[in-house]
Order: C-alpha cells, then sequence, then structure tokens
C-alpha cells in the first residue's frame, strides 16, 4: 500500500502536465485550421478579382 502512496502524486503531476499539453495542441491546431480557411478564401478572392480584370 505504501507504494501505491509514492506513485499517486507522482501519476497526478504527471496526468497534470499531460493535459495542459493537449489542450495547447488543440488550441494550435484550431488556430490552424481558422488560418487555413482564411488563407483559402482570399486565395478564391484573389483568383476571382485575377478573372474579373481579363475579362474587362
Amino acid at each position: 500500500m505504501k507504494n501505491y502512496r509514492f506513485f499517486l502524486p507522482f501519476f497526478l503531476f504527471v496526468l497534470m502536465f499531460s493535459v495542459s499539453s493537449c489542450d495547447a495542441i488543440a488550441g494550435i491546431f484550431k488556430a490552424g485550421a481558422w488560418t487555413a480557411v482564411v488563407g483559402i478564401f482570399l486565395v478564391v478572392l484573389l483568383l476571382w478579382w485575377i478573372v474579373r480584370r481579363m475579362r474587362g
């Protein structure tokens, strides 16, 4: 039983840092997704503008 008392704080410490790193990675992927959406929108807008300039 004494072995569990030693490992429990260590386990909670590791769990605390692993959960926070998962949140950080999730935030990075969310930012990356929004950056991709904005980038695709800007590329489509640029292509649309070029096609309009060529026709007119």
